[in-house]
């Protein structure tokens, strides 16, 4: 039963609202002024507060103000007889779900009511999902290795700095990637990730500039690209190494000028994108034979994070069988299996020339085939190597 608070210094307004809330079997609390309505919003967890602006001892606007700094915020309607487009504007504003006039209208009062919890709802389900996607994009381990790559995300992510990650297919490159976003202070803007390796070379400008209607045969309408889905957060460009030079030529002036031209048009678009890039080849390499632009490249590589192989951070594997093994039950919706030190030993012992993406894959294997405690006679059986 969602729970609301009538914060109002008229006796006979909080009394008709509540008899009104309650009939829609909502459970409601009062309090007859705007200190004592703070006081409990601290000490209370309620979803919505209805909120008068004029009242003595402190007001509804300062009310909000300092709600809005706590860590359980509820959604606020505000409610007043002196309204004013100016009250409702600051109100709005300083992030009220909206303002309704005294006396309200009933069937106003009860759809904002059921919106503001709505919102409330979406609101709550986003967090547990934000919290539930940072454990899956969890960087696990302890090795030296690793620790470098973590140090210099710490460092690199807060600025507008471009990064080139480099590494073996399976490392975790996306994941760096998706870390360098989180820590930056366009983490609340997209993260908007395209594999150049995926694309067709004749589609992957449209893909990433968009294009007009009928800049080519099945173009039957305007299309965003990427670059502009991603404004004001952060654009990945996976195995950049695989991208043509013409598309090459028009991201470099993307960074350039930050400025961008759909297919089939002749118009400028500002855009304002950080633009992190992946890739598993040697791409001094790919300079040398005339497939990447050097030029590209620099622009780039303002700052260089290698992700280290599984075989060489081996001593991560505990930590990161033990994630998978976690993250396996809560998705099968069973109890979680350990595997016992020797099983562990002899994962350690295998090349793992596929990386974590490969790891991952055999723990799933041994989950589905491998008894309730995986033993090392389960590797055996059920690991390619």
């Amino acid at each position: 039963m969602p729970k609301i608070l009538i914060v109002d210094d008229e006796r006979v307004i909080r009394a008709t609202l509540k008899e009104i809330l309650e009939y829609e079997k909502y459970d409601i609390s009062e309090a007859a002024d705007g200190e004592e309505g703070l006081k409990r919003i601290q000490n209370e967890e309620f979803d919505l507060v209805l909120c008068d602006i004029k009242m003595p001892k402190m007001d509804g606007l300062e009310v909000l103000e300092k709600a809005s700094k706590m860590e359980r915020q509820p959604q606020f309607i505000m409610i007043s007889a002196h309204g004013s487009i100016e009250s409702a504007v600051e109100a709005t504003k300083m992030g009220a779900f909206d303002f309704i006039p005294k006396p309200p209208d009933l069937n106003r009062l009860l759809l904002t009511v059921r919106n503001a919890l709505e919102k409330k709802n979406l609101v709550t389900e986003t967090k547990v999902l934000k919290k539930k996607l940072s454990k899956k994009l969890d960087m696990v381990g302890a090795s030296t290795a690793i620790q470098t790559v973590k140090d210099t995300i710490e460092k690199v992510a807060p600025t507008e700095a471009r990064v080139l990650i480099t590494g073996p297919n399976g490392t975790g490159k996306e994941l760096v990637a998706h870390w360098l976003h989180q820590k930056s202070n366009r983490s609340a803007a997209p993260f908007i990730a395209v594999n150049c390796a995926a694309i067709p070379a004749e589609l992957i400008e449209s893909e990433l500039f968009g294009h007009e209607k009928g800049a080519f045969t099945s173009a039957n309408k305007q299309r965003q690209g990427k670059f502009e889905q991603a404004t004001g957060g952060t654009l990945f460009l996976d195995e950049i190494g695989d991208m043509s030079l013409s598309a090459q030529a028009k991201v470099l002036r993307a960074l350039q000028e930050h400025k961008i031209t759909r297919v089939g048009g002749d118009k400028d678009i500002k855009v304002d994108v950080r633009v992190l890039a992946a890739t598993n080849k040697d791409l001094k390499k790919e300079i040398e034979e005339g497939n990447f632009r050097e030029d590209l490249y620099h622009r780039l590589s303002v700052i260089l994070i290698q992700v280290p192989a599984l075989k060489d951070r081996k001593e991560d594997i505990p930590l990161l069988v033990d994630k998978f093994l976690g993250d396996i039950a809560q998705e099968y919706g069973t109890a979680k299996k350990v595997a016992d030190p020797a099983a562990i030993s002899k994962l350690q012992e295998f090349p793992w020339t596929g990386n974590i993406r490969e790891l991952r894959n055999v723990v799933e294997r041994l989950v589905i085939l491998g008894g309730q405690t995986i033993s090392e006679e389960d590797i055996k059986k059920y690991a390619d190597y």
